[in-house]
């Protein structure tokens, strides 16, 4: 009997304790709404705010604040683009050289210094081309300008013009190898040897049945052919024999080594 006393004792405290806790609880939310309401009466009691609106914008707006911080700007490397040009490149030298170059002329025509004495020894047992060598027509120029009497021209003269008969006997004027045998336009039939020695001499305006040919080796004195009418050039003039004598590729005048024989 004891034992229930003790258990109805204990649920009438506990009974107690849960509707004293209730009760201050719904006293609380009580307190709150009366508080919520009266915060409420006053915000309706402050006049009227003026609703603020965003307008539009119909201008650039000038007035924005600046950024305080520094804007970072990022930098793309700069790309070169090649550059096209359909013109051609003109390359300028960085001097421009002019060379005189030596121009070739027509035999007859080139200018030649006259060989130093001295070389004329070489030829000193030369024989005459001709069997009568008194009658020159026209000397060697030594490289100066001179009428031609058929073209009527100016020009050097690098032989000498010897008269003779037509047909008269022409003779190698040293030992020596043929070392051409032409028919020349201007100067007509030609033979030239070579003397081995620094020398050549060239018979011009020949006939055209000659005695010796290209390769013939000739002795002193041998003939070679006869007197002609076939060098062109010098048409307008009596019959002669045309020789020509070169020492070292210079013309030389003939007379220094023929003329005395």
């Amino acid at each position: 009997m004891k034992k229930n006393e003790l258990t109805d004792k204990n649920y009438a405290k506990v009974s107690k304790g849960f509707y004293a806790a209730l009760i201050i609880s719904v006293a609380m939310v009580g307190a709150a709404c009366l508080f919520a309401h009266k915060q409420g009466d006053k915000l309706s009691q402050k006049p009227n705010s003026p609703i603020v609106q965003e307008a539009q914008v119909n201008k650039p707006v000038t007035d924005i604040p600046k950024a305080t911080a520094p804007a970072q700007r990022a930098t793309a490397p700069a790309v070169t683009a090649p550059v096209f040009n359909d013109e051609p490149q003109i390359t300028i030298p960085a001097a421009e050289i002019t060379v005189d170059a030596a121009v070739p002329e027509e035999h007859g025509f080139a200018e030649q210094p006259e060989a130093p004495a001295a070389a004329v020894d070489n030829m000193s047992s030369a024989a005459a081309p001709l069997s009568d060598m008194s009658n020159v027509l026209s000397p060697f120029s030594s490289g100066e300008l001179v009428k031609n009497e058929t073209t009527g021209t100016w020009q050097t003269h690098n032989g000498t013009d010897i008269a003779a008969e037509v047909g008269a006997d022409v003779f190698a004027a040293e030992n020596g190898e043929v070392a051409s045998v032409t028919s020349d336009p201007l100067w007509g039939v030609s033979v030239l040897i070579d003397h081995k020695n620094g020398f050549t001499t060239r018979y011009c305006g020949l006939g055209a049945d000659l005695a010796v040919q290209q390769g013939d080796t000739v002795d002193c004195g041998a003939v070679i052919g006869a007197v002609g009418e076939t060098a062109d050039i010098e048409s307008s003039m009596p019959p002669h024999l045309h020789i020509e004598v070169t020492h070292n590729g210079k013309f030389i005048d003939p007379m220094t080594v023929l003329g005395s024989q």
